[in-house]
């Protein structure tokens, strides 16, 4: 998250929403589809080996249509998939702080 702030901070412009989220997105100040999203997104990445039909349904309960889900699920996917390639190689990212 730290990485993504700076883009994060350009798009909301809102530094306090994005501390929130850095800290602990469950206290910062979202909708419950928004929640709902992040907890998907936060199990899928940490223990996609428990996903379960359920899972997709508590997107769809909170209003997020299957072509919606499957946007979630792809992009989700494809930064596990980017992370894993630069941790294998031993890439370093630049701080986002130092930046600042």
């Amino acid at each position: 998250m730290v990485h993504h702030g700076a883009g994060l901070r350009k798009i909301t412009r809102d530094d306090e929403f994005v501390e929130q989220l850095v800290k602990d997105y469950k206290t910062a100040d979202l909708s419950d589809q928004d929640s709902t999203m992040l907890d998907y997104v936060v199990k899928l990445t940490k223990e996609p080996w428990n996903m379960v039909e359920a899972d997709v349904q508590t997107l769809r309960d909170v209003g997020f249509s299957d072509v919606g889900i499957l946007d979630i699920v792809q992009v989700t996917g494809y930064y596990a998939y980017v992370n894993r390639l630069a941790d294998g190689l031993g890439v370093e990212l630049e701080s986002i702080r130092d930046e600042k």
